[in-house]
């Protein structure tokens, strides 16, 4: 794979406006520019970060992408609650407004606006629908959180955030229970980004989940961020920093790699295959130990 697709650039701070900027600016790319954009954030709940995306985080990834010249800026969620109620609580309605983006609620999508798709060697029973905003916007950019999930995903990083492209059982056959009722959980987790690829990634790990999750749990300062166009990428560092702050024994005793959502993603070539294949990038100066941690963590698996 080329290089840049690998990259996945971090910034040590607890500062999440300087964190989505520096991630994404150390990248070196501009995947938005005259492109009508999609973001597709953590908006599973309402419950504070890293329960959700950090409103600051969505405000100040909005800006930075309007400030690299996107055309339009919509952002599509479908959440565990209605999704209307959850974004109502978490009061970004108006932040959204405010600032000139579209919010497309995916409980309001009509049923030909879910999308049938059954990838080859799926887990899904009948395979799964995606919302079709998701599969034909020009640029997607996804926001997640760093933590952990009790319920059977082991982590909810950025292949595990688009879960929320599926729909739920107010849309007619219940995928979220077919998921969390499955042995190959984990698998079928990755195999919901067979079908499109993000533009960029934006992984907000200012604070985490090291247990529990993923709507509350045991907190842990992350003060991190990271980006990249890798979702596999992204997902094995991060699994690497819940290591590095020490986390639940499904994180801490399974090899990066052999994590199932990690797996199957690089076994069907969502991403990198290996710690190899993946260019931790410290996106300044004081971010280079925090780095070198991270680094040696992955390698080692």
């Amino acid at each position: 794979m080329e290089n840049a697709k690998n990259q996945v650039t971090l910034v040590s701070t607890p500062d999440r406006k300087s964190g989505v900027v520096a991630s994404i600016q150390a990248l070196r790319i501009n995947p938005v520019r005259n492109k009508n954009v999609l973001i597709k954030p953590n908006f599973n709940t309402a419950d504070r970060a890293p329960g959700s995306t950090h409103n600051d985080t969505l405000v100040a990834l909005v800006e930075e992408i309007w400030q690299m010249g996107a055309k339009t800026v919509r952002l599509g969620e479908r959440s565990y609650a209605p999704t209307r109620q959850v974004m109502q609580r978490k009061g970004i309605i108006p932040l959204l407004q405010n600032l000139d983006v579209e919010i497309i609620d995916f409980d309001d999508l009509n049923a030909e606006d879910w999308v049938k798709l059954n990838p080859p060697g799926s887990h899904w029973r009948d395979g799964f629908r995606v919302a079709r905003p998701v599969l034909e916007t020009e640029c997607l950019i996804s926001t997640g959180c760093l933590k952990t999930h009790q319920y059977g995903g082991v982590f909810t990083l950025s292949l595990k955030l688009h879960v929320g492209v599926v729909p739920t059982h107010r849309h007619g056959y219940d995928y979220m229970r077919e998921l969390h009722g499955s042995r190959h959980q984990q698998r079928m987790i990755a195999e919901i980004n067979a079908p499109f690829k993000p533009d960029l990634i934006v992984l907000d790990g200012v604070e985490a989940f090291v247990d529990g999750g993923p709507m509350d749990g045991k907190r842990a300062p992350g003060n991190v961020f990271l980006a990249s166009t890798d979702r596999v990428a992204i997902d094995a560092v991060g699994v690497a920093i819940l290591k590095f702050l020490g986390s639940n024994a499904q994180i801490m005793q399974t090899p990066i790699f052999e994590q199932q959502q990690i797996a199957r993603a690089a076994e069907m070539g969502l991403g990198a295959a290996s710690p190899s294949e993946i260019e931790v990038v410290a996106a300044d100066d004081q971010s280079r130990a925090y780095r070198d941690e991270v680094v040696a963590i992955l390698n080692r698996g």
